[in-house]
């Protein structure tokens, strides 16, 4: 099992959350979707629940909340990539165009948070470790595999990245259309344009997670109140379908290929 044992280097995925309208729903429909397992927590840290996988800490799920007279924000999964100093990649955030949309804030002695939105208009949140490295397990089924930008501007989250994360973008070799993101020499996610999305859709991160059978586990999702976007397709990385739970929140299921020898 791919168990995340060292740390989480700066710009890299270290994390996902949704904030759900019915937060006992969603935990139910996870639960019986991936085998996660999780209850609301701590009324100090508004409920927030922390699923597991194999005892591993895998996703966050927590209740919707609205500042007073606003509307409940989108139910959606965030992605959140690591820092080793939150304040720092604050400040290069602003620095490079980005939009902060809940400051720095220190999450008891779990660690420190902030969230964000490229200048795109893309969403993601920021975690700074201290007690909480983040995922416990990934690339496993039931688990997050990959993360996902759709822009419609390549050449400015380049450069904005870059700058705040250090994250190089690149064509992907093998790939039309479609770029890979690196923190040093390692692969940590990818990009692909706005533009093969449904006319509509703002820019964002997609969260991939891990099955064992695609076709089997749309059928599942389905069955569960939630809805397939794009049905099961054949395509370089394994077979995919890009999915969303029954209160909205879209994300990708993947069976990866077998890695060439």
């Amino acid at each position: 099992m791919p168990d995340v044992t060292t740390p989480y280097v700066t710009g890299t995925p270290c994390w996902i959350d949704l904030m759900a309208q019915d937060q006992q729903a969603a935990l139910d429909f996870y639960k019986d979707l991936f085998g996660w397992q999780g209850e609301r927590g701590p009324e100090e840290f508004g409920g927030y629940a922390v699923c597991l996988l194999n005892r591993k800490p895998v996703a966050g799920i927590g209740p919707a909340m609205a500042p007073d007279g606003a509307p409940p924000p989108p139910t959606v999964w965030t992605t959140y990539l690591a820092s080793s100093d939150a304040r720092a990649t604050q400040e290069a955030i602003v620095r490079a165009g980005g939009t902060l949309l809940v400051p720095t804030m220190d999450v008891g002695p779990l660690g420190r948070m902030l969230v964000a939105a490229d200048p795109q208009g893309a969403v993601f949140g920021v975690w700074e470790a201290a007690q909480f490295p983040g995922a416990g397990v990934v690339r496993e089924p039931g688990a997050l595999t990959w993360n996902e930008l759709h822009t419609n501007d390549v050449e400015g989250a380049t450069a904005f990245y870059g700058e705040a994360f250090g994250i190089e973008i690149g064509p992907m070799k093998g790939a039309d259309r479609y770029w890979e993101l690196k923190v040093g020499d390692q692969p940590v996610g990818g990009s692909c344009l706005l533009a093969d999305d449904p006319p509509g859709t703002p820019p964002h991160w997609l969260s991939y997670f891990a099955v064992d059978d695609v076709d089997s586990t749309a059928d599942a999702l389905v069955k569960k109140g939630g809805t397939v976007l794009a049905p099961p397709f054949d395509m370089m990385a394994g077979r995919m379908s890009v999915v969303a739970d029954p209160q909205g929140a879209p994300f990708a299921m993947i069976k990866l290929a077998p890695m060439p020898d």
